[in-house]
């Protein structure tokens, strides 16, 4: 009986540790930038950058603070590719940047086949995201946009 108790724990104690250890093996999910959206993630590269190029700017907007420090901000939802080449066009660095939605603060409601979400952090407010019901939608779009344009005129933008 002892050599049975011995043999299942040292099973139970092998399959516990490789639970607990990550795979290794090459995963789009491990590698590249991940950014929420409307939010930025800032990072450095090894040499100065001459030319940016992002394969989808509808998806993340990358904007050089200076010639090697990297701001890249999440748009849409999706994945895109970002090149960024030094003056003799050589790769500085080719990475896939992943958007996704943040979801921390988030709770998504589904109510007679639409979607709606709220920002809770801690009260809940009716907040933009792609995909949510098209009249709550614009009408969110329109009211953030006709504030937006009262504090810029308040600010004296484009004055």
């Amino acid at each position: 009986m002892s050599q049975f108790r011995d043999a299942f724990l040292a099973f139970a104690a092998t399959a516990i540790l490789a639970a607990a250890v990550p795979a290794t093996g090459a995963n789009a999910q491990d590698s590249g930038v991940h950014v929420m959206t409307d939010r930025a993630k800032v990072f450095r590269i090894d040499a100065p950058a001459d030319t940016v190029i992002v394969g989808n700017p509808a998806i993340a907007d990358v904007t050089m603070y200076d010639r090697q420090t990297v701001v890249v901000t999440g748009k849409l939802y999706g994945t895109t590719n970002l090149v960024i080449l030094d003056k003799n066009g050589e790769p500085i660095i080719d990475e896939v940047i992943t958007v996704a939605a943040a979801s921390g603060d988030t709770i998504t409601v589904h109510r007679k086949g639409e979607r709606f979400s709220y920002s809770c952090a801690p009260n809940c407010e009716p907040m933009l995201r792609v995909g949510d019901a098209d009249a709550s939608f614009e009408l969110l779009n329109k009211q953030s946009g006709q504030r937006t344009e009262m504090s810029e005129k308040a600010a004296g933008v484009g004055n």
